[in-house]
């Protein structure tokens, strides 16, 4: 569980060598998390990159919120 809550977070930032000084909110990760777990969850071993492109995929079924956390970060 603390990998997945680690990748989660990590999936909060945007994707850029500069960002990684910045991290994503407890709140993004909060946002995310469910839908994470519920269209995610057999990729959760393969690295955040593949995390954060099966939530872009299914991005029309996610929560309003974990939308957000997106569109706020650039995905």
């Amino acid at each position: 569980m603390y990998k997945f809550l680690v990748a989660l977070f990590l999936l909060c930032v945007p994707v850029s060598i500069s960002a990684l000084a910045h991290s994503g909110t407890d709140q993004d990760e909060k946002a995310c998390i469910r839908d994470v777990q519920r269209f995610c969850r057999k990729l959760m071993d393969q690295g955040d990159f593949t995390i954060l492109a099966c939530l872009k995929e299914n991005r029309p079924k996610l929560s309003p919120a974990c939308r957000y956390v997106l569109v706020s970060h650039g995905q």
